[in-house]
């Protein structure tokens, strides 16, 4: 599912993170996330993961997203970044989906 979303899905980047959008055929949006090891090390790699988990589940407009894919890529200055700057940078790629037709 991650390399369908790589190939066929469409890019919406940023400074905190790049995202791969594509529709599937489920009943809800799904959210996968990719932290890499140039990040860091295991313990900022999964405050990072959880820190986008965390934006995801709090963030008001997920019940409008369509029934997509979503694969976050995190990219370095989400790993010095404060949480509110990241939760901004990830809710504002996110509110770009609902404004343009992701299939």
């Amino acid at each position: 599912d991650y390399l369908r979303c790589y190939e066929v899905g469409r890019r919406v980047s940023g400074k905190m993170a790049t995202l791969f959008v594509a529709p599937n055929d489920g009943p809800c949006a799904r959210l996968g996330i990719t932290a890499t090891r140039k990040l860091g090390h295991a313990a900022i790699r999964s405050r990072l993961r959880r820190r986008c988990r965390e934006v995801y589940r709090r963030w008001e407009s997920r019940a409008d997203l369509p029934c997509v894919d979503i694969v976050v890529n995190l990219r370095h200055p989400a790993v010095v970044a404060e949480f509110s700057d990241f939760r901004e940078g990830l809710e504002g790629q996110l509110s770009r989906l609902l404004r343009r037709e992701v299939a």
